[in-house]
């Protein structure tokens, strides 16, 4: 049989309007939107502006704020080493926190190799940062504070408008990586303050291999130092032939969200709250992340006395899930995120993310609670101190 799937978090299914959108741009309209001296680059250079008006729609920016990128890892790096290399002279020093996804934490370590001062942030026990320890943590030579908006494996919302009027105040520049949060529920970075945020069209029903990455133009205008040159494409910022049929299709994605992301939210909350309901009520189960602030389709449930491994191959024929994020998947680890929560070693590699989507229904509900009930129990009936 084919697997239920919930793993969202990971990636989405393309959409099917989302694919009829972009299959002429394949074979029709082929053009490459640099040439500009004839129709076919005419045709796909409208197609790309038309798909960033649609992005910039969505987050309520404007269209030239939006650069295109292979996806929101190359948006995330592009954002934090842009500006590192472009506020040099200003300082070096960067705060993050300690639950970021790899493609910050990561580029913030390879920056401290080149001479960045790096502080992570420490989280509560929900996964939530202390806004007082952010601003403790400014100094005169700070030149970014970088906090995602929604976590990837607990789907915990960080306070993001009380970090963004700290970094306006403090006159600190602020990057959030918003992968998981836009097209989901309502992002607006002038709102919140934001500065450079990034975002992936797979996570949204669109297609893999392309993202953006949206850079202030005004109050304050921020500027980054390019990281790929070769064409001058995007505005300078980031040169390379750009994926026409992919950003037709993100574009899509986009006006999809937008019209349809309110009712897909209720629904999606609707259903994570009956999930989560029945299997917090397994003995030796319990929530990891914050009971409110949090994504409306992402649920991540520990199970005492096993482990994720044991759990997803007992289930491996009927669910998909995943133990946290896929970028992750391959590590014996407990998760980095949990430990940063303070969540217990043996209940960190324990836990499963649940990650609805758009086409999940009703009957996928009822059969994940029965087919995790029926999996912890026949496991916990090998275990003496469940037995």
């Amino acid at each position: 049989m084919t697997p239920v799937y919930m793993d969202y978090s990971a990636t989405t299914p393309c959409d099917e309007r989302v694919v009829q959108e972009m299959l002429p741009y394949f074979t029709q309209y082929f053009g490459n939107t640099a040439s500009r001296v004839h129709s076919f680059s005419w045709q796909a250079e409208g197609a790309v502006e038309q798909a960033r008006k649609r992005l910039a729609q969505l987050l309520g920016v404007q269209s030239r704020e939006m650069i295109f990128t292979s996806g929101a890892t190359e948006a995330c790096n592009l954002a934090i080493r842009g500006v590192f290399e472009m506020y040099a002279v200003k300082g070096n020093h960067i705060i993050t926190t300690k639950t970021e996804h790899k493609a910050v934490l990561d580029t913030c370590k390879a920056l401290e190799r080149k001479g960045a001062s790096i502080t992570y942030l420490d989280v509560d026990s929900n996964g939530i940062i202390n806004i007082q320890q952010l601003e403790d943590a400014i100094q005169p030579h700070t030149i970014l504070v970088t906090v995602m908006l929604a976590n990837n494996e607990t789907g915990v919302l960080q306070p993001i408008k009380e970090i963004g009027a700290i970094c306006k105040r403090r006159q600190v520049l602020f990057f959030c990586d918003a992968t998981q949060a836009v097209g989901k529920i309502p992002v607006h970075p002038n709102e919140a303050g934001i500065d450079l945020m990034s975002c992936s069209a797979h996570k949204m029903y669109g297609p893999k291999g392309v993202g953006a990455l949206y850079i202030r133009s005004r109050n304050p205008r921020v500027k980054i130092t390019a990281q790929l040159t070769g064409g001058g494409h995007e505005q300078n910022i980031r040169s390379g032939t750009l994926n026409v049929p992919g950003i037709v299709g993100f574009g899509k994605a986009c006006a999809i969200s937008f019209g349809e992301m309110e009712a897909e939210a209720v629904k999606l909350e609707a259903f994570r709250k009956k999930l989560g309901e029945a299997l917090l009520q397994i003995p030796g189960s319990s929530l990891n992340g914050h009971p409110v602030r949090h994504l409306p389709h992402v649920l991540n449930i520990s199970f005492a006395g096993l482990n994720s491994s044991q759990l997803l191959s007992a289930l491996n024929k009927s669910l998909a899930l995943s133990a946290g994020s896929a970028c992750t998947s391959g590590s014996l680890d407990p998760s980095y995120v949990l430990a940063a929560m303070g969540t217990p070693e043996e209940l960190s590699r324990a836990a499963l993310r649940f990650s609805l989507g758009r086409y999940t229904v009703a009957a996928d509900i009822e059969f994940a609670i029965e087919e995790v009930v029926r999996a912890v129990s026949n496991l916990r009936s090998q275990l003496p101190v469940f037995g």
